[in-house]
């Protein structure tokens, strides 16, 4: 919960937090870690670092910030060298969520007493966007694949995919936190967040029993997870907010300013980007998207439309309201600049946090199934789709915008060298081991694969391989692109034109 600052008058204000990022991190109380990631993306795949004023500009890999740095103390515990926190280096294996809070109460390891279940923003300091969920023919339900990746730097911590031959899904690797939801989901569990150290994301899962009670007796059971505990720092993850009486907000305790206002409207990835490397405001020009856990530490886990009518968000914040997909007064997703790397395509996804219900379909009806405050991912373009994946998501494609400036960032224009073979794994790679696997995406798709140079999902008269009358041939809409829908699905015919589509 934010610890909220009496508003100061606009020209002191902006005398004290013009440049916010001067802060030291160690003069900080909720300093933000980086995300890790050094590569850029596009609408599907890596790119090379793009200039200012060009298409994905502004993206996470380009602001860096503080760089992870932990220290192995040989006792079992790891200490996190900007946060202050000092985390078990092992993890508790299958847990109750009411097993994991009491347990923290008893645990003792290195001569320390005062251990706890982390909440949710502690928890979530740990992720580290490097990671990759992984592709595989057998789907979740096989073993973890050989180019998946943890989020979470795995020299440090312990970490183990899901149990297979169990009936696990190698994908569930999730880590409770202290945090409920104030609200329910899944048509009315009770649910605390957690983060998926397996597959990069938050999510809201069911804290009690579930099931239905049979005939013979009742066959609710409580799901059972992982559990690290945590200790020191107190202070970590509570926002310090001032009012800047000019349109922004200042958070004292991460050194980020934030726009009190959104874009008021969604937009996709690439514009995303380019509507915040555009603004001009407050006498401001260098407001950016932010990075997933820059976005995530705004999040108020004490709100949610069902229980106070607001996004879950300070409501010094003004926030757009939305009608979902059931037709309920709603708040938006966000985008964050940071490319989630899943699936059969790493890159073509971008994460963003729901602050308003995080909505899946079941059983035929459209529910919240993740809470808000959930961290997802979406298509960095394309149509909404509902009914996505095992809880039905929904996909809006088209998010809203919060910008941020400011902090521990430093602008980089390339992937720094000492870094370039030292990632845990490589997009290109993953790439080429998928094609084996699999062979090139067939058909109009493997066109605009083949040829899109820049990542960004179609293909321009420069990047086409064939005669210029072609190009035109298939350019239905003269925009100067081809898109997936206007791509040939097989080679010329002989002897002239292929007539238009």
């Amino acid at each position: 919960m934010a610890k909220s600052v009496p508003k100061l008058p606009a020209g002191l204000a902006l005398l004290l937090f013009v440049f916010p990022g001067d802060a030291a991190a160690q003069d900080l109380t909720y300093p933000i870690v980086d995300t890790g990631q050094v590569t850029c993306y596009g609408n599907t795949r890596k790119i090379a670092y793009p200039r200012r004023g060009k298409s994905f500009h502004g993206q996470d890999a380009q602001y860096a910030g503080l760089a992870p740095a932990y220290r192995d103390n040989g006792d079992g515990t790891v200490t996190d060298l900007n946060t202050g926190l000092m985390w078990q280096k092992q993890f508790k294996a299958h847990t109750t969520w009411d097993d994991a809070v009491s347990g923290a109460r008893r645990f003792k390891l290195a001569g320390h007493s005062d251990w706890r279940l982390p909440d949710i923003k502690e928890l979530y300091s740990l992720i580290d966007f490097r990671g990759y969920t992984g592709f595989s023919r057998a789907g979740t339900h096989g073993s973890a694949p050989a180019n998946a990746v943890p989020y979470i730097n795995t020299d440090y911590f312990d970490f183990e995919y899901g149990d297979v031959s169990g009936g696990e899904r190698y994908i569930d690797a999730q880590y409770w936190s202290s945090t409920q939801y104030v609200s329910t989901t899944m048509g009315g569990n009770e649910t605390a967040f957690g983060v998926n150290f397996a597959d990069g994301r938050i999510k809201g899962y069911p804290s009690g029993q579930v099931g239905t009670p049979s005939r013979r007796g009742r066959s609710r059971a409580a799901i059972s997870r992982y559990a690290r505990y945590v200790r020191g720092n107190t202070d970590y993850g509570k926002n310090q907010f001032i009012d800047n009486g000019n349109g922004t907000i200042t958070d004292r305790a991460t050194g980020l300013m934030w726009m009190s206002k959104d874009s008021g409207k969604g937009m996709d990835w690439s514009d995303a980007l380019k509507y915040a490397e555009n603004q001009r405001y407050a006498g401001h020009s260098d407001w950016r998207l932010p990075n997933v856990k820059e976005l995530q530490s705004i999040v108020d886990y004490s709100r949610s439309p069902d229980t106070t009518g607001s996004a879950a968000i300070d409501p010094m914040f003004r926030t757009s309201s939305i009608k979902n997909e059931a037709g309920d007064k709603d708040y938006p997703c966000f985008w964050s600049s940071t490319t989630h790397l899943d699936g059969p395509q790493p890159g073509s996804n971008g994460a963003y946090v729901a602050f308003g219900r995080a909505l899946g379909q079941m059983r035929g009806t459209i529910m919240d199934v993740h809470g808000a405050g959930a961290q997802r991912s979406d298509p960095k373009t394309g149509k909404p789709v509902m009914g996505h994946g095992p809880q039905g998501d929904a996909r809006r494609v088209f998010n809203y915008v919060r910008c941020v400036r400011g902090g521990a960032v430093k602008i980089r224009t390339s992937a720094p060298s000492e870094n370039r073979n030292e990632y845990p794994h490589n997009v290109e790679q993953v790439d080429s081991e998928r094609q084996e696997r699999s062979g090139p995406l067939p058909g109009r798709a493997g066109f605009v694969e083949r040829l899109d140079r820049n990542g960004d999902g179609k293909v321009s008269r420069s990047e086409f391989d064939g005669p210029r009358n072609r190009f035109n041939d298939h350019d239905r809409n003269r925009d100067g692109y081809l898109t997936e829908d206007e791509a040939p699905q097989g080679p010329p015919p002989r002897g002239g034109r292929r007539p238009r589509p």
